[in-house]
């Protein structure tokens, strides 16, 4: 069977579909994004339309397929310590962090695959020395949560980690795990991951000193925006501090937090 062509009213439906369910607003540039993602679940179905495959959706008989899509059209590409001026940054708040009684506790809130919380995790493990930590990261998608929970990763993934953390926090794969590495299991350890819709009331997970929330935003609309920052900086202590990406922007976003420099924010 020849792959469908999805129609405008089509992809209006799914525009409709993951804003509802995610608070992402996908422009018309990503209707090839759409059709592609979704193109092996028609088949699996085999069905003739995108109009019919979310007409399954939309029955309610197949929640586990509602979350599938989810994950298909929210999942983003990600790799170690990207942005590095954010983790310089980290390393400097772990440093003067150290020696106090409380946990340092810092957020990926949308961890996809991984790499983010891992490569916090590592700059902690080397700064914190005795000093308590706890990373917790968190994505609205499933599936990437469990290959984030595995800490398996391909070695073409790694060029961004610094050769003195790929030697201290890493093992390299051999034999049928030839071009791979693991994540040290001390550090795996230290990382919780969880699945958090950041569209809806959050998980009680305490109070955190950093919260990274980057190249996430770019999807959402401005009022989405001004209701996720609102709720995710419920959860930054006073005094914690706000990470977005570079190519993002809190201007008439939220008032609550304070500029340090393009992308960092204090809490007051």
């Amino acid at each position: 069977m020849s792959l469908p062509v999805i129609t405008d009213q089509e992809f209006g439906q799914f525009q409709r579909f993951i804003f509802d369910a995610a608070g992402i607003t996908l422009s018309a540039s990503k209707k090839a994004l759409v059709s592609g993602r979704l193109a092996k679940r028609l088949a699996h179905y085999q069905l003739d339309s995108y109009g019919a495959y979310y007409q399954l959706l939309g029955n309610r008989q197949k929640p586990e397929e509602v979350q599938l899509a989810i994950d298909l059209l929210t999942t983003n590409e990600t790799y170690f310590f990207r942005e590095p001026a954010h983790f310089d940054f980290l390393r400097a708040r772990a440093l003067a962090a150290v020696g106090r009684g409380q946990p340092f506790r810092v957020w990926s809130a949308a961890s996809s695959t991984g790499e983010e919380a891992y490569s916090m995790a590592m700059v902690l493990a080397d700064s914190l020395a005795s000093t308590p930590w706890e990373v917790f990261g968190s994505d609205i998608s499933s599936s990437v949560l469990h290959g984030a929970r595995s800490g398996h990763y391909s070695m073409q993934r790694t060029d961004h980690i610094p050769p003195v953390y790929l030697t201290r926090y890493c093992l390299k794969g051999g034999g049928n795990h030839a071009g791979t590495l693991l994540i040290d299991r001390a550090i795996r350890n230290k990382v919780r991951f969880a699945q958090v819709n950041l569209n809806d009331q959050l998980p009680e997970m305490g109070l955190f000193d950093v919260i990274f929330l980057r190249n996430v935003m770019i999807y959402f609309s401005d009022d989405t925006k001004r209701d996720v920052v609102a709720r995710v900086l419920s959860k930054l202590r006073p005094g914690g501090h706000f990470c977005i990406g570079h190519s993002e922007s809190l201007n008439d976003i939220t008032s609550a937090v304070e500029t340090l420099s393009p992308s960092i924010y204090r809490k007051p």
